[in-house]
């Protein structure tokens, strides 16, 4: 029965994180610097506020949007941290992140439009619109520091563009938009029918100075989707909380696809999400902290081996080239893995344009990082002696 299946459902391919993560497996003894999963434990008081939950039976269906005290937390969050003004029925709280972008896409998405991205970029946005019948471009920021620029953007826009992905900080090269450029990029859009997609789920884990949104320029707010949630800043993922925010216009469309795709989060994982954003708002500094020390480790390790390297700003993420080996990034990874059983990601995993580089995720402990890099360095070692 395979040929009744939608042909665009069957010309997308699991995600290359995945498929490389799968091989790890195969490799006994193997170190693994491939997922991006926080190795911290959810903080207690998010625990036991979804052990009450549990306990008095708050177990059944809320409104499709999510519970009002959720909403209002999680305005009240994002005004705080990032100036961002929103009211309760201008967020949907979704299953992750992941369905946020969904529901964005499937809102706004037409048979041909476009959607620009910035390459090199997550693997989850190109087959969720294309599944809307759109037409994805790539924009090359390999010579920006992977940075989406406006002088960097104009050359992609057209007629045709219905929307614009900023998922900064960044997965995979945790590079961050200032926000200078950020202003820049609003005066190049301000006057255009189009939408941002604005992925901030790494919002909490910046390095060098706190987050800025572009939906909290002048003249964006209308034009702007923010996706966020609590995976990374409070290291829930398999909680399930995303959060999407939006101006009352389309927040009350996209909550039809919403309420017609899952009906609502877990109820239980809406009562911790509360305890999150309003007892837990400072939970993630000490995890971003421990991030910043990996981060400077990773990047002075792989510059002591000599691989070029841009030092990410936020996320938990280091991008650096391979390309002086000749060889794809597949086959790097690859040999790395049977060779000497450390498993990175490969750029090509990221769109083409991430060609020549791996990702190496440091959400692992301090002593799983060094091992893993002392392996990286053993190969690349090798290499240069063949």
């Amino acid at each position: 029965m395979e040929h009744l299946l939608n042909p665009r459902v069957k010309n997308i391919e699991i995600s290359g994180i995945r498929q490389f993560s799968n091989l790890v497996s195969q490799v006994p003894g193997a170190i693994s610097l491939t997922l991006g999963q926080p190795d911290f434990p959810t903080p207690e008081h998010i625990k036991e506020a979804a052990v009450r939950a549990i306990a008095d039976n708050r177990t059944g269906y809320t409104a499709n949007a999510g519970l009002e005290e959720l909403r209002k937390a999680a305005c009240n969050y994002v005004a705080s941290r990032y100036d961002l003004h929103y009211q309760s029925n201008e967020v949907i709280v979704t299953i992750g992140a992941s369905e946020a972008i969904d529901i964005a896409f499937r809102s706004v998405l037409t048979e041909g439009s476009e959607v620009i991205l910035p390459g090199p970029v997550y693997p989850g946005y190109e087959p969720a619109a294309r599944l809307c019948g759109a037409k994805v471009l790539f924009a090359d920021t390999t010579k920006t520091g992977f940075r989406l620029t406006a002088n960097v953007l104009k050359h992609y826009l057209s007629p045709k563009t219905r929307c614009v992905v900023l998922p900064y900080p960044s997965n995979p090269t945790g590079a961050v938009l200032s926000e200078s450029e950020l202003a820049e990029l609003a005066d190049l859009l301000s006057g255009l029918d189009v939408l941002v997609i604005s992925d901030e789920i790494y919002s909490e884990l910046t390095f060098t100075e706190r987050h800025h949104s572009i939906a909290a320029q002048p003249g964006m707010r209308e034009r702007t989707v923010v996706i966020n949630g609590l995976s990374k800043s409070h290291a829930m993922t398999g909680w399930r909380i995303g959060l999407l925010f939006a101006p009352e216009p389309l927040a009350r469309h996209m909550l039809k696809v919403h309420q017609y795709n899952v009906s609502c989060a877990s109820s239980i994982s809406q009562h911790a999400a509360i305890a999150a954003l309003t007892e837990g708002q400072d939970d993630a500094l000490p995890m971003r902290e421990e991030y910043r020390w990996r981060r400077d480790y990773a990047v002075d390790r792989l510059r002591q081996m000599g691989l070029p390297v841009e030092p990410p700003e936020g996320a938990f993420y280091v991008f650096p080239s391979v390309r002086e080996f000749g060889m794809s990034s597949w086959t790097f990874a690859e040999r790395l893995l049977r060779e000497h059983g450390v498993a990175v990601v490969p750029g090509s995993a990221f769109s083409r344009l991430g060609e020549g580089y791996v990702r190496i995720s440091y959400a692992c402990g301090r002593s799983q990082l060094a091992a893993g890099l002392d392996r990286l360095e053993a190969f690349v070692n090798s290499l240069r002696r063949s």
